[in-house]
């Protein structure tokens, strides 16, 4: 029997009943096309730039709720919406997505992040699913293609570092497209998709993994090894949790036990490491070392930080009945539901301060959209179920 099931229908409320009908009603822009992600409180618009990874996330949320939950058309007519905009305007003329563009479509900031084109995938081949348009996968299939002839040098000529005096390679990329792949294996094809996931799989538990810690670092040299320098002591224990319900999906898929194994060992102590104990939830970012990190945001705590970690635990609790994870679950639940949801309003804040309060009251910006809610609410009750 599966404790965690009263949680379930909570998520599942919580998802139809609140934040979806938040992003419905506030984030379509009707002038332009595509999403305003930049929301306050109760969801006005008080930043019209356009960030294209956030487009292509929301344009996945909505095909994956149409394919998954429900065939309402509304749903597919809200993915639709973004995908319009983000086919006429997101890319260059090489093909490669922009970062942010103005209201109306016209670009901003350069194609310098990976990501965009990572979320552009995801999005449209989501939505070939829903539509059968033959466009929608050619544009996911290219957009794969170029990922993957960029995944050695991610920024290209836009990266700051200096070549050749401390290259590092990011956990990211590799975290991220593992799902990716998982996500896109409809059209990718099987064969594709088994070649693709090895080198991927090895990367993030093997390549990014400190024996010593028993933790994921954010950055290592190309070879592997760990740099005593800022960015190689960084943890990120959100980006950990994260990539932890990936490697279980991936292990489900290959009828790997040994895989799930390791990845609930890692959650665990990633979450352990990454817990406050003091104010209760978890860091966004630490030091390896114990050092002082770089980024001042370092104790803030993050909504995706949390929901990813609750949707990992409960995917480990499902697979295995681990106690610990269970355990887990209630209290980052507790921690959760009380900090980051909005007592008055639809949607979570996003940014707390180190002891659990709102730092900013918005409900969406340039990185917080309509993806990390929805998908961690509709992840937690599919699984609990």
């Amino acid at each position: 029997m599966n404790e965690l099931v009263k949680y379930a229908e909570q998520y599942k409320n919580e998802l139809l009943e609140s934040v979806i009908p938040f992003w419905m009603n506030h984030s379509q822009d009707p002038d332009f096309g595509g999403y305003f992600t930049c929301l306050n409180r109760i969801g006005e618009v008080f930043d019209t730039d356009k960030f294209m990874w956030l487009q292509g996330r929301e344009v996945w949320l909505f095909s994956m709720l149409y394919n998954k939950v429900e065939k309402k058309q509304e749903w597919l007519d809200m993915a639709l919406h973004g995908a319009e905009f983000m086919k006429k305007y997101g890319r260059d003329e090489q093909g490669n997505w922009y970062f942010s563009l103005t209201h109306d479509g016209k670009p901003l900031v350069q194609p310098y992040n990976i990501f965009s084109d990572c979320f552009a995938a995801m999005a449209f081949s989501e939505l070939y699913k829903a539509t059968g348009n033959k466009e929608h996968k050619e544009i996911a299939l290219n957009t794969f293609a170029n990922i993957q002839m960029r995944q050695n040098s991610p920024k290209g000529l836009y990266c700051k570092a200096y070549p050749g005096t401390r290259p590092l390679k990011s956990f990211s990329l590799p975290m991220i497209l593992c799902n990716l792949s998982l996500i896109m294996e409809d059209i990718l094809g099987t064969e594709h998709v088994n070649q693709t996931i090895q080198p991927l799989i090895k990367e993030v538990m093997e390549v990014f993994y400190d024996e010593k810690s028993g933790l994921i670092l954010e950055n290592v040299t190309p070879e592997g090894k760990f740099s005593d320098s800022f960015e190689g002591r960084l943890l990120n224990p959100g980006h950990t949790n994260e990539s932890m319900w990936f490697m279980m999906d991936l292990a489900v898929r290959n009828n790997d036990k040994a895989l799930i194994d390791k990845s609930i060992e890692i959650l665990l102590r990633s979450t352990e490491k990454g817990w406050d104990k003091k104010h209760g939830g978890i860091f966004y970012f630490l030091d390896i070392k114990g050092h002082p990190v770089q980024q001042l945001e370092w104790d803030q705590k993050l909504w995706w930080v949390h929901i990813e970690t609750l949707i990992s635990m409960a995917k480990a609790y499902r697979l295995t009945g681990n106690q610990e994870c269970k355990k887990w679950f209630e209290i980052i639940h507790e921690y959760t539901w009380n900090h980051f949801k909005d007592p008055h309003y639809p949607e979570w804040f996003g940014y707390l301060n180190r002891q659990g309060e709102p730092l900013l009251e918005l409900k969406g910006g340039k990185w917080k959209g309509c993806f990390h809610v929805p998908r961690g609410l509709y992840e937690i009750w599919k699984t609990l179920e």
